[in-house]
């Protein structure tokens, strides 16, 4: 016969269980997608392919990670894909006209990268005040800098990619970088660190897997100290007060306004590291680099379970989030599934997820009643 302490320790656990499971879905998630594709996908489950998901990511990834801090606070940035393409324009078009003329390619490099971030601050400054000061609601400011920086990019490039004029050595150090990585594995010579073999033939090109690329650790930086600044700072905490409520945050001694700019600017901060990295994997500037990846950042901050309505979500969400949308997205090419139902699939899987956190904050309710 069980007794009424037994059966509540049993209820405990099962609430336990449930609680667990809603908080921990996305990760559970992306472990199911990894072992279904692996089963079902030849090649998926490889060094290579990994490695491939992984670079693939690190755009959506570095969009998110901005993204999340606006979130939960309550917001939305909808003009950091084309702050995305600005920064990679203006990156590529500053180091090729420094190195046509003359200046050495690093200089010109360092120089370039420096503007383009520089730049993408402008955007995210203009955002803040006009949500901070002017009390612009964050949808219609962010859609319409969205337009304001998808003319101004275009208008900067002709509508076309900044790819013509580029010095050799400049798009070789790019492609280094941006392509490269620290650590190679060969099948046949085992590891090689910084590069490979320059007399490796083309037979054996084709099996190398890359362990360490240079995007996916530049990324790795940028989610270390941006998940280190919202859980363990006054800043990440002042982000959860005011997306909790910004009266509660104002009484507090927040100021408000003044936090909610640096966010805007940390957001576009992070898009234009992307658009800095976009340069160097591609060795060119492309104005509309960003927009595909807009609404998978998105996804991916609702996929990690940071609440629309704000004050609640993490950065280590973020990146699960951009992670599940690159496996899903090439385990179904693998799987030879045409490339359209990745939309579907991606808007089922952010259907979910909302459901899921409401599910969750119903639970939570649930415990306070009781």
């Amino acid at each position: 016969m069980v007794t009424q302490v037994q059966a509540q320790k049993k209820g405990i656990t099962r609430d336990n269980f449930i609680e667990f499971v809603a908080r921990s879905w996305s990760y559970l998630f992306l472990i199911a997608m990894v072992i279904f594709f692996s089963l079902t996908g030849t090649g998926f489950f490889s060094v290579r392919n990994f490695s491939s998901v992984m670079v693939t990511s690190t755009l959506v990834m570095l969009m998110a990670i901005g993204q999340t801090y606006v979130v939960i606070t309550a917001g939305i940035d909808l003009s950091i894909g084309w702050t995305v393409g600005l920064s990679s324009v203006i990156t590529a078009r500053t180091m090729r006209d420094l190195a046509n003329s003359g200046t050495d390619i690093g200089t010109a490099m360092l120089i370039g990268v420096i503007l383009g971030l520089a730049v993408s601050l402008i955007p995210g400054f203009i955002n803040g005040i006009l949500i901070a000061r002017i009390k612009v609601p964050p949808f219609i400011a962010t859609l319409g800098m969205f337009g304001i920086i998808r003319g101004a990019a275009f208008l900067l490039t002709d509508g076309q990619q900044v790819v013509g004029n580029l010095p050799s050595e400049l798009r070789s150090v790019l492609s280094t970088i941006g392509n490269g990585s620290l650590l190679f594995y060969l099948p046949e010579r085992g590891l090689q660190w910084f590069a490979l073999p320059p007399d490796l033939p083309p037979a054996e090109l084709r099996t190398v897997s890359q362990l360490l690329p240079y995007p996916i650790l530049i990324t790795a930086v940028i989610v270390i100290v941006f998940g280190f600044v919202l859980g363990r700072t006054r800043f990440g905490r002042h982000t959860y007060v005011i997306g909790g409520s910004k009266d509660a945050a104002i009484r507090a001694g927040i100021n408000v306004d003044r936090h909610l700019i640096m966010i805007y600017l940390l957001s576009a901060f992070t898009a234009g590291i992307a658009g800095v990295l976009h340069t160097f994997r591609y060795t060119a500037g492309a104005p509309q680099a960003g927009e595909a990846a807009l609404l998978s950042s998105v996804a991916a901050v609702v996929i990690g379970g940071t609440n629309l309505f704000g004050g609640e979500g993490k950065v280590s969400g973020a990146v699960v989030g951009a992670l599940i949308i690159a496996v899903l997205q090439t385990g179904l090419v693998i799987l030879n599934i045409d490339p359209l139902w990745q939309f579907i699939v991606v808007g089922i899987v952010i259907i979910i997820a909302v459901l899921v956190n409401q599910a969750q904050a119903t639970l939570e309710r649930l415990k306070v009643n009781v």
